[in-house]
């Protein structure tokens, strides 16, 4: 069986192996594979009859053109990239990663919270520029230095990596409240579910993790920020479009959101002429929450474990039944 990785190199840039998915036939693996260049993609796929790809698209037409291929893998939890239907028709399952980077995602939610709060980078930074050494005084800080106890965090979504990150909010010392079609048990015992407008009104910081939906796209808009707390901080390491970004610049930029901590934008890699660049007290990271070590093996474990269940006629984790 042929095997082929278009993209490979954000998953396992050499620190893991891929014997796991190299036990199943003969496999190639490219880094990168041009997202716009469908007949390199073609030439990529071959004859391959197993096509794991991250970001490189398979479209309707690479489909088409790629009889070979029996099962498509998605070494990711989205899987707009690959044209579901078209592969169905074709009888082909498209398999992809869930909830392999939970706890990796939470922990960067909360990581972006604490720089705004502390701003330990930048202060790290300055010691180490000889600022400290030089200082009249035996301390300084150069933004304003927040303590979370007490304060109010309303999670957009609180499934899984809503309640990891509710959970180390409570810890700090805040309050937790939630917004979500759904009501879990397991929500109830780290929040108070509460109405969007509810937990516009009342929340400190205000943090998305919910999927990205026709009625969640652009969410965080200049209407909904008009219902917020001023000086609110805004959170999103899930789906930049989530946010209107020139809604969210024009808000840091008067101040009526106080900072934004962001791990995703609209278009990525992101664009020079993305407002939120420019705006004032926006942090942003290249889309980097579900990167660590072990939750990157855990979602080669979970592509692996998806080719062997194909394998053996039982596929798991299939998008497109």
């Amino acid at each position: 069986m042929k095997i082929v990785i278009l993209d490979g190199y954000t998953e396992n840039p050499g620190d893991l192996s891929w014997k796991g998915i190299e036990a199943f036939g003969e496999l190639t693996v490219y880094d990168r594979t041009p997202l716009h260049d469908e007949a390199e993609i073609l030439k990529r796929i071959g004859d391959a009859e197993v096509v794991y790809t991250n970001k490189t698209p398979l479209t309707k037409s690479v489909i088409e053109k790629s009889p070979a291929i029996k099962f498509i893998g998605v070494l990711a939890t989205g899987y707009n990239v690959v044209d579901v239907d078209a592969a169905k028709g074709r009888g082909i399952p498209v398999c992809n990663v869930p909830a392999y980077g939970t706890d990796a995602v939470g922990q960067f939610a909360i990581a972006l919270l604490l720089e705004i709060c502390n701003r330990v980078g930048h202060h790290a930074d300055a010691v180490s520029k000889g600022r400290w050494e030089s200082c009249p005084d035996f301390c300084f800080w150069d933004f304003p230095l927040i303590e979370l106890a007490g304060k109010t965090i309303g999670l957009i979504g609180f499934g899984r990596i809503g309640q990891v990150t509710g959970r180390i909010a409570k810890a700090m010392g805040m309050e937790v409240i939630a917004h979500d079609e759904v009501q879990t048990d397991s929500g109830k015992e780290i929040a108070k579910y509460v109405s969007l407008e509810e937990l516009l009104a009342k929340s400190d910081v205000i943090s998305l993790h919910c999927p990205l939906f026709p009625a969640t796209q652009g969410i965080v808009s200049k209407d909904n920020i008009a219902q917020m707390k001023d000086g609110v901080i805004i959170l999103n390491n899930s789906r930049g479009p989530l946010i209107v970004e020139q809604d969210l610049a024009d808000a840091l930029d008067s101040g009526k959101v106080f900072a934004a901590g962001l791990d995703v934008v609209s278009i990525e890699p992101i664009k020079g002429d993305n407002p939120l660049l420019k705006a004032k007290n926006c942090l942003i990271t290249p889309h980097i929450s579900w990167a660590p070590k072990e939750s990157r093996q855990r979602l080669m474990d979970i592509a692996v474990g998806n080719l062997k269940g194909f394998v053996e006629g039982k596929p798991t984790n299939v998008v497109n039944p």
